[in-house]
């Protein structure tokens, strides 16, 4: 573990198990939080084809882990990530007319944390651009470093609004901050993202990862896994559903949850005045 990441957790540091996904993901298991971090530093963490295949490989093991209750994903050094890496970019279209694997299609879901059945939290450090600024509105909750800087830049490049950012997008900060961000492909800082909506928290650079690694596992300690699941699946997906079929289908999953273990488990804490210890969850 490298001495930026040790220096950041600081006290938060209790326990760590896991081991490398690849050179380019980093996985690590901390009290019950998987901290998934993009690590090309010299590149801003910039996307390639390898890079995306292992960070979906990390969410898996993360949603298989019966040990894990919640997920952070971060990016080594001084970014987040920068967006599609060149090389890649100017790679599009050679293998046009191939057939793909599952993997491959797998690969093409941008959306892929919100498949994951556990909060997906962004920490982002630092420049957060086009496919990075995808993947962190995919994220469920996201905290950035002060300074941090924000561009779809899909606009300026000719491009659209790639990769479902065009669903996600206005669903979390409105229609008309959503065609500024995407229209303009302008740079914005993490205090003008707080003010839209991109991100909840805006912490110091030196205190951000220990901050979300620490709201991640205060949520892995007090909430139901099943319940986070759940209300996952039912804010997502109940986006595009009348009220009265969101409301008919809450109720039936209300219904579930009355006969369910954690419910006991959830009120017999509250009145012990004790920490509850709720079932955990595996699979996507």
């Amino acid at each position: 573990m490298n001495q930026w990441l040790c220096e950041s957790y600081g006290g938060l540091l209790h326990r760590i198990k896991g081991q490398l996904v690849s050179d380019v993901v980093l996985y690590e298991e901390i009290d019950g939080v998987a901290l998934v971090t993009l690590n090309r530093p010299e590149r801003l963490n910039s996307w390639t084809s390898e890079l995306g295949s292992d960070y979906f490989d990390a969410l898996d093991r993360a949603a298989a882990s019966s040990d894990v209750k919640a997920v952070v994903v971060t990016g080594a050094g001084r970014g987040f990530c920068s967006g599609a890496d060149m090389d890649m970019l100017q790679g599009i279209g050679a293998s046009e007319g191939e057939e793909q694997s599952p993997r491959q299609l797998r690969n093409e879901r941008h959306d892929y944390a919100l498949t994951v059945p556990k909060p997906v939290v962004a920490a982002i450090n630092g420049a957060c651009a086009g496919l990075g600024f995808v993947h962190a509105m995919m994220c469920d909750i996201r905290f950035a470093a002060e300074g941090a800087k924000f561009t779809s830049a899909f606009s300026r490049r000719g491009l659209i609004a790639e990769h479902g950012v065009s669903y996600m997008l206005p669903r979390v900060v409105g229609p008309s901050n959503a065609l500024d961000i995407l229209m303009s492909g302008r740079v914005f800082l993490a205090d003008e993202a707080k003010e839209m909506g991109v991100v909840s928290r805006v912490l110091p650079p030196d205190e951000l990862l220990a901050a979300a690694v620490e709201y991640a596992q205060e949520l892995g300690r007090y909430s139901s896994p099943w319940s986070m699941a759940q209300m996952k699946q039912q804010v997502w997906s109940q986006l595009d559903m009348a009220r009265t079929d969101a409301l008919n289908e809450s109720n039936q999953v209300m219904a579930q949850s009355l006969k369910r273990p954690d419910f006991k488990e959830g009120v017999a804490s509250f009145v012990e005045k004790r920490d509850p210890s709720f079932e955990p969850i595996t699979g996507s």
